[in-house]
């Protein structure tokens, strides 16, 4: 199946989806939650608590969209993603209430459990099977770069016309760009023999999966913790606001150096041993701040580098393990407990930091090791190859 379609054409179209997809939806409030919980006399909490709730609502589809790329491919999926993101995009611009305000996070939660990662990464097995890594690698490098290009175009948007318009203008990308792009794909064909054998999951909840469920939660919660917390962490630990900002500005560059690292290097390894060096990165990270504010750069990078490749490593390790077939529907279940641990972790770790300040950070590194632990006991086997 992998030698069919070209990788660029495939590549190239998903990845900018992507990073649209991601700059419209998990960076959108890290602009706009203020002015809109200022214009609609919300509190930002509130705010926050229905992007919560959108992550939710991904979680529980997650399976179900699982299913269906592996029956029809991810085409259909993916440009309906594109159609529920503008809607709820549209129906956020129009928010006066908190009522309103759900119901548009509700469409756009529904557009993450259809669009982003776990999806793509569902789609790209469908099209090349077990040599779906080195395309994962691809699109991620691409939409590794969603904060860099989403918050300055928010930010410009939010300047110039308003956070309304902010939003149409995300909408308005969605149908114009993201449509097409996803449109672009090619369709694929089923796995499965005959209807009824496809409408009967067959996916067994084995010690391995109960290991990648934990691991890529715990992990996912740290990622997350830090994207909330990681100026305010810093800061409590003795960092200048500059350093604190500087860390932030490391953190992106460290992501995409770390997932070229994957695709030059690290490619032809079982993507367990780039999964095991990932989780080690934050907790080595971790012990470096314990010789003062001068190793901050470090563990930025280090913190960088470990979610850079975990990103990888979360569509790469369950298709080298079990191969192709019902990847997707895989990819939902291993992904739910992500995303339920990615709603809880900003609240979690807000009552972490007043309690325990920057010994927060013990957490995330305990929470890592325990990451390192859950790969280890992983076997690395490995899938063999279907054309």
């Amino acid at each position: 199946m992998s030698g069919r379609y070209s990788k660029l054409a495939v590549i190239l179209p998903l990845g900018i989806a992507q990073t649209l997809a991601w700059a419209s939806s998990y960076y959108l409030l890290a602009i706009l939650a203020e002015p809109i919980a200022r214009d609609t006399g919300l509190k930002p909490t509130a705010v926050f608590a229905a992007f919560s709730g959108a992550l939710l609502i991904s979680a529980l589809i997650g399976p179900r969209v699982g299913r269906t790329i592996d029956r029809i491919g991810g085409r259909v999926v993916l440009v309906l993603s594109s159609l529920s993101f503008a809607l709820g995009l549209g129906l956020l611009a129009a928010s006066s209430s908190w009522p309103l305000l759900c119901l548009a996070w509700l469409f756009i939660g529904i557009g993450m459990g259809m669009g982003l990662y776990d999806a793509a990464f569902a789609t790209l097995g469908r099209i090349y099977g077990i040599a779906a890594r080195a395309p994962i690698t691809g699109i991620t490098l691409m939409a590794g770069f969603a904060s860099t290009v989403g918050w300055p175009l928010t930010a410009w948007a939010l300047a110039n016309y308003g956070w309304r318009e902010a939003c149409l203008g995300w909408a308005a990308a969605h149908l114009l760009i993201g449509v097409p792009l996803n449109a672009s794909l090619p369709r694929t064909e089923s796995f499965y023999s005959d209807e009824r054998q496809a409408d009967v999951p067959s996916i067994r909840l084995d010690r391995t999966m109960w290991l990648l469920a934990f691991a890529f939660a715990a992990g996912w919660t740290i990622s997350t913790a830090m994207a909330a917390h990681l100026p305010r962490l810093l800061e409590a630990a003795g960092a200048t606001q500059a350093q604190a900002i500087m860390a932030g500005v490391l953190i992106g560059p460290a992501q995409v150096a770390a997932r070229l690292l994957d695709a030059l290097v690290l490619k032809r390894s079982h993507p367990l041993i780039s999964a095991r060096f990932s989780a080690a990165l934050h907790p080595i990270g971790v012990g470096l701040l314990c010789f003062g504010t001068g190793a901050i750069p470090a563990f930025a990078l280090l913190h960088g580098a470990g979610n850079g490749i975990l990103t990888i490593a979360r569509g790469a390790v369950p298709l080298a393990i079990y191969g192709p077939e019902n990847y997707g529907y895989r990819l939902g279940i291993l992904g739910a407990p992500s995303r339920i641990a990615q709603a809880a972790a900003p609240l979690l770790f807000g009552v972490l930091i007043d309690a325990f300040g920057p010994g927060a950070l013990l957490f995330s590194a305990a929470m890592g090791l325990g990451t390192l632990a859950a790969f280890c006991l992983v076997a690395a086997s490995s899938h063999p190859q279907r054309n």
